[in-house]
């Protein structure tokens, strides 16, 4: 099976103002919809914890040491990469650098509005794009709960555990690299200026739980998981750019953070067996990037 993916907003009346002016440069404007980007994933946090309590009860080898175990391994797992896990960071890079020379055409593409789409780096839909994703959380967890499946709380332990790990992850990175969102700017070049545009923490969030979804459970309904699995991670990569609330290499570094956190949690739960393989390859007026997927 194969899937192709391109991953080629002002202030609501009532919002409220911080300091006229950030250390950064920031305007007003701009310091508030930080604040509400940060309230958001707190809210998308909070739901992740209401779903994870009857997980935890009721899931089997579950426990606070074990999941700070897991986290343990996650950030100290590039110690015991192989050549096959550095030959994937080495191809996500080699996509990430060269989707990075078409960031302002696709901006260009996409762009809407007044003042070429400048608004200031305002992020409106972070939530909707977000819900996607934490629905597939809650439709295993609450579906695993009605028919009391063990089996479902597990996975729901694990679709958790990919979105909490890879939205820690992408925070962390884009709060580091500071680059400016493409509706606060007109260059994708803007690093270090107090922005948290790469990589795109949504995309991450969704193919982590996408592909774990995707690859979880039984083979009866494997072509309905991945096209739900998948498709719900390809969209919102896509429709992330196509907002101009990111680049184009702020998703493409997003779905190869979130795979790869997959990959990990897959490999944790005994379950990763051919997982997806991004490429990045020429086509006639452009590029394309590629997830290809094995079929059981």
């Amino acid at each position: 099976m194969h899937y192709d993916i391109m991953t080629v907003p002002d202030l609501t009346p009532g919002s409220f103002a911080i300091q006229s002016t950030q250390p950064s440069g920031r305007s007003s404007e701009a310091a508030s919809v930080i604040t509400r980007h940060e309230k958001t994933w707190l809210g998308f946090v909070g739901v992740l914890a209401g779903v994870a309590l009857p997980a935890l009860v009721n899931a089997d080898d579950l426990s606070v040491r074990g999941a700070l175990e897991d986290v343990k391994d996650y950030y100290t797992a590039p110690l015991r990469w192989d050549a096959e896990d550095w030959l994937y960071v080495g191809g996500a890079l080699a996509a990430v650098g060269a989707s990075h020379e078409f960031d302002g055409r696709v901006r260009h593409h996409f762009e809407k509005g007044p003042d070429d789409g400048l608004n200031g780096g305002q992020d409106k839909n972070s939530l909707r794009d977000a819900l996607p994703a934490v629905g597939l959380i809650l439709g295993t967890g609450l579906y695993a709960g009605f028919i009391r499946d063990r089996d479902g709380y597990q996975e729901t332990w694990s679709l958790l555990e990919a979105g909490i790990l890879s939205t820690a992850t992408g925070e962390v990175l884009g709060y580091a690299g500071g680059r400016e969102r493409p509706d606060a700017t007109t260059s994708p070049n803007q690093w270090r200026q107090g922005g948290d545009s790469f990589p795109s923490v949504h995309t991450s969030a969704a193919f982590a739980i996408g592909m774990v979804f995707a690859e979880s459970g039984n083979d009866e309904y494997r072509w309905i998981r991945r096209i739900l699995g998948y498709g719900i991670a390809g969209a919102t990569g896509y429709i992330r750019v196509r907002d101009n609330e990111h680049w184009v290499s702020d998703s493409v570094a997003g779905a190869a953070l979130g795979i790869a956190t997959a990959r990990f949690v897959l490999n944790r739960q005994g379950a990763a067996s051919g997982g997806p393989d991004l490429a990045f390859q020429p086509v006639k007026g452009g590029w394309q990037l590629s997830c290809s997927v094995k079929t059981r």
